[in-house]
């Protein structure tokens, strides 16, 4: 029972982590979006969302992660098995990655707090493809954890078909925005 509850925490705050990071980098979109506007409207917009930024990712975005990751470290701990099985050795394999976007995150947070209203040193379009980054690692952990014993046998069908699912989306984000 303990087991089951702290899986149920876990997903909770799974899901309110993946908020907090979609919810973000689209922040940081609609930062870079201002490049275009008048000053003062720019400069208005801005320190707003330096604001929204820092508060979500304060209050919501860091402490979710820090509750889905005890949680995940205790299930691994109640049931070490886990570590046995190659699927979830797939999934820690994304959750590194995922790592890797959160560190890519924080620093956006930092730099818009450092350049205090200034341009993000980053394309708008780059800004928009990061954006999906964090629906494609939840794709892959989701669909390892649901396949579990099926994802051996068809590992190479999740990574192509994760592959063809990165592309139509990079590829739809950029014709959406051919004009930005």
């Amino acid at each position: 029972m303990l087991y089951t509850i702290i899986k149920a925490i876990h997903i909770i705050f799974m899901v309110s982590y993946f908020s907090g990071i979609f919810y973000l980098v689209r922040l940081f979109v609609y930062y870079k979006d201002t490049d275009v506007f008048e000053d003062q409207k720019k400069q208005i917009l801005r320190a707003q969302y330096i604001f929204m930024a820092r508060r979500l990712w304060n209050i919501i975005t860091v402490p979710a992660g820090i509750i889905m990751l005890a949680s995940g470290l205790t299930m691994i701990f109640l049931n070490f098995g886990l570590m046995k099985t190659p699927w979830f050795h797939l999934k820690l394999t994304f959750l590194i990655g995922l790592a890797f976007y959160h560190f890519w995150c924080w620093k956006k947070v930092l730099q818009m707090k450092i350049l205090a209203g200034n341009t993000l040193p980053i394309a708008n379009i780059k800004l928009r493809q990061a954006n999906e980054i964090a629906t494609f690692i939840l794709f892959l952990v989701v669909f390892t954890v649901i396949l579990k014993s099926m994802v051996i046998e068809y590992w190479w069908q999740l990574i192509v078909g994760f592959f063809v699912l990165v592309f139509a989306i990079m590829m739809t984000v950029k014709l959406v925005n051919k004009k930005k």
